[in-house]
């Protein structure tokens, strides 16, 4: 990098430059939206978030998904000022879903934002919850959102683009975040620019189960295992949390959180294969690399997505962001 001051704004600079389908916006350039502007007529989509998970969540701004994101420093929500930004951005006259992750800076701020806006531009908001190693399912208002977030920006942003308005699409993603499960394990810690040690501490020769995406405490640290223990275990917690009467069609996303190679994780994604197709279920559209990360951290996460006949259809729809293209 050039200097930890100037690590995020090089970034999103990068980012536009290299997918010029993207564009900078805001007053403190701080918000990535589609190159042409808002669609008339469209209910808006925005997220936002902490830099340092690329591809989420400014690389899913595109036709059939989000319209604006918001971006704050490394692991930092954005301002009030860049979710007021993003918002208005993102309208197109039929109101905008705020759709991002459970997280307190972020919730305030976004809330906040809303309430400036009020009167001006409807908006409604649906929380990204998939981490079920975050909280109880008695619980599951208070899990945090990870990488299974991005279904719902996929499957919302494709009932956008469908004409639906702003209730039905709000409705839509809710459906899509419900439906959606994810657990991760960390390997290794990763470092936030201008910070003088790493987020946390892991021995080599350890993995922890459940590590959240900024370093937040998981369920238990092992010694590691093999790679097809290790996943038998994630996708039993997830397959736990299936919902009564699913039809047995799910997508799967085996995700890395930066540094693990995309080798490893077909050795996951061939095990996750390989147990849902005992169990039944069938893989549809599965995706394997980077999706959503933590800057360096090694380690990885599942996510399942369990799909009925709307949200496949929806998932199937065309996109055209820079890191998600369906056509």
């Amino acid at each position: 990098m050039n200097s930890a001051s100037t690590y995020v704004d090089d970034v999103l600079a990068g980012l536009v430059l290299a997918h010029p389908r993207l564009a900078l916006g805001g007053s403190a350039n701080r918000v990535v939206h589609r190159a042409g502007g808002a669609r008339k007529g469209k209910v808006g989509i925005t997220s936002g978030g902490g830099s340092g998970h690329l591809p989420l969540f400014t690389g899913y701004v595109g036709q059939g998904m989000l319209d604006s994101c918001s971006i704050g420093n490394v692991f930092e929500g954005p301002n009030v000022e860049s979710c007021i930004d993003a918002i208005k951005i993102a309208d197109g006259g039929a109101g905008v879903l705020r759709l991002y992750g459970n997280y307190g800076g972020d919730r305030m701020n976004f809330d906040m934002a809303g309430e400036f806006l009020e009167g001006e531009i409807e908006t409604t908001t649906v929380l990204g919850t998939d981490d079920v190693a975050s909280a109880s399912p008695d619980e599951g208002k208070k899990r945090r959102g990870v990488a299974g977030i991005i279904y719902a920006y996929k499957i919302a942003g494709a009932k956008a683009e469908e004409g639906a308005d702003l209730s039905a699409v709000t409705a839509t993603a809710a459906k899509a975040v419900a439906a959606t499960k994810t657990i991760g394990l960390a390997l290794s810690p990763c470092q936030v620019p201008g910070s003088a040690k790493p987020t946390f501490e892991i021995a080599a020769d350890e993995f922890e189960l459940g590590m959240g995406i900024h370093g937040e405490p998981g369920l238990w640290r092992s010694k590691l295992k093999p790679a097809d223990e290790i996943v038998d275990d994630m996708l039993s917690r997830l397959l736990e949390e299936r919902p009564a009467g699913h039809g047995g069609r799910v997508s799967v996303l085996v995700n890395s959180l930066g540094a693990t190679p995309l080798e490893e994780l077909l050795i996951m994604y061939r095990r996750v294969a390989a147990k849902l197709r005992e169990t039944g279920i069938d893989i549809v559209q599965p995706l394997v690399g980077h999706y959503a990360t933590s800057m360096e951290m090694a380690g990885a996460s599942i996510s399942l997505c369990f799909l009925d006949e709307e949200l496949e259809h929806l998932l199937s729809a065309p996109s055209g962001s820079p890191f998600w293209e369906v056509k």
